[in-house]
């Protein structure tokens, strides 16, 4: 799975002229997940989230998670994160999921988001067209990958 969380003061996302998510400060997190994904990755992206530490202190020090500031996440599906772009000019997205089992990763990334502590978890409609607005505070913004972990 990858994720790119961005640290945010502010963030919406937009279906159709409705607002269908939206949240003060804490993380937008565009969510890709990927063939050979599983639940145990889910679990694994879900306790980074919740618990890196990407708010400053009163030493505006990076070292405060998002259960320290009260911090909400708004989570959008994002398959065009699994994009090869490694030949030609077109990207391919052969390595992303199938739609029902991304969309139930999706839905259990955000469900271990609460049980995690996270007050307030927002998302978009998986495979709508969504206009997303954010403003990214710092800029602060992380891209973890599962895949990746997995070869240290």
């Amino acid at each position: 799975m990858k994720a790119v969380i961005q640290r945010v003061t502010h963030a919406k996302v937009t279906v159709e002229g409705e607002i269908t998510g939206e949240i003060g400060q804490g993380f937008l997190v565009l969510l890709g997940v990927q063939e050979g994904d599983t639940e145990e990755d889910m679990k694994l992206l879900a306790k980074k989230t919740a618990g890196i530490r990407i708010f400053t202190d009163e030493n505006d020090k990076m070292n405060l998670s998002l259960d320290q500031i009260d911090g909400e996440v708004l989570v959008v599906s994002q398959f065009t994160l699994c994009a090869d772009t490694s030949h030609g000019r077109r990207p391919s997205f052969i390595s992303s999921a199938k739609p029902d089992i991304a969309n139930d990763l999706y839905e259990k990334y955000c469900s271990e988001l609460s049980n995690l502590g996270v007050r307030k978890v927002a998302t978009g409609i998986f495979g709508a067209d969504m206009q997303v607005e954010l403003i990214n505070d710092g800029p602060v913004t992380i891209i973890m990958d599962t895949n990746e972990w997995k070869k240290h």
